[in-house]
């Protein structure tokens, strides 16, 4: 890496993006391989209503500026790393901001969102909110099963451009 105060600069960013991002992937991760099966062992109404409750206490500053402040980093550390020019370690800078960029918040952003939107109209107790819970379940854990890794493989490559 190159040296000087962009470089460190960098350098600190970097690590806070792979904190940031591996923060991210746990959480998801405790998601897809217990949570998501607690709430679907549940009578639908009960899971419905405690995922509609989780959806709305994530809104908060703690989980968005893990969430949000991570995808900045991962912008900054990247348009760092192409100014700066750091030859090996860019590529892995530029993937590790694409794999959280697009595999975790875009990923969020397009598929996980309008799911928990659609399952906060519904009523939990519903004949329709039971048929949503179902197809609710899968999609919405398939779909988080891709942002854990790609946010795990996002602080991975940020903690192999440092080294």
């Amino acid at each position: 890496m190159n040296g000087g105060f962009l470089g460190d600069l960098t350098a600190v960013l970097a690590v806070l993006a792979a904190l940031g991002a591996g923060l991210i992937a746990g959480t998801f991760f405790a998601f897809s391989t217990f949570v998501m099966q607690a709430l679907g062992r549940q009578p639908a109404a009960q899971g419905i209503a405690a995922m509609q409750t989780i959806n709305v206490t994530v809104i908060n500053p703690w989980f968005l500026g893990a969430f949000i402040g991570t995808a900045l980093l991962a912008l900054a550390v990247a348009a760092l790393g192409l100014w700066q020019g750091w030859a090996g370690a860019t590529p892995l800078l530029l993937g590790g901001a694409l794999l959280y960029l697009v595999g975790c918040f875009g990923v969020t952003a397009a598929f996980n969102v309008p799911r928990n939107e659609a399952l906060a109209k519904v009523a939990a107790d519903s004949a329709d909110g039971t048929a949503l819970w179902r197809r609710y379940l899968s999609g919405w854990t398939a779909w988080n099963h891709v942002r854990t890794v790609a946010s795990l493989a996002a602080s991975a490559c940020f903690i192999l451009a440092l080294v």
